[in-house]
């Protein structure tokens, strides 16, 4: 195990400041190279005790932005059109990156890294998305996945599309 001194909040780990114990991998692999940590040596206390006032200060202007924007984001709802079968189940799953496209064609810039999935989306439907716009800013949007642009409009009113079948379409005469 390994001990590191965070940079800035790491969702179910700990704040900004704290001394916690990780493992070397996670340390080495996803912590330091992303800035998010140093390792917790006398020389890197000392310098995180002197620049503490500097983080604080960029942390809570980054932390004010995403918040504007997440105000803004709070409730968006996007359409992910997609192939499916008869029974709704998708080709394939919609991806976080095809979340982070949809969102950044209703005008937002994120990343796709921001997008977090609690499970794939493999099936039509209305899904809550959760978007992580900061360490301490997270919003919820709704991702709306249709087979076509007719479809999403008439999910989006509340009510069922209609399944399509040709024997029933032919009044007989």
């Amino acid at each position: 195990m390994v001990e590191v001194v965070l940079l800035e909040r790491v969702e179910k780990l700990g704040q900004m400041g704290q001394v916690v114990t990780v493992k070397p991998g996670y340390a080495r692999n996803y912590l330091l190279p992303r800035k998010k940590a140093l390792r917790a040596t006398k020389e890197n206390l000392a310098y995180f005790e002197k620049e503490r006032a500097q983080l604080e200060a960029t942390n809570l202007e980054r932390k004010g932005e995403a918040s504007e924007v997440g105000a803004k984001l709070e409730g968006l709802r996007v359409v992910v059109l997609r192939q499916a079968g008869e029974s709704g189940q998708l080709y394939g799953s919609v991806s976080a990156r095809d979340i982070a496209e949809a969102v950044t064609q209703a005008g937002f810039t994120i990343e796709k890294r921001q997008v977090v999935l609690e499970r794939p989306i493999k099936s039509l439907g209305l899904h809550s998305v959760r978007l992580v716009l900061h360490p301490e800013v997270a919003v919820r949007i709704t991702a709306n996945v249709a087979q076509s642009a007719e479809e999403a409009a008439v999910r989006e009113k509340g009510e069922r599309p209609p399944e399509e079948s040709p024997e029933t379409s032919e009044a007989p005469a």
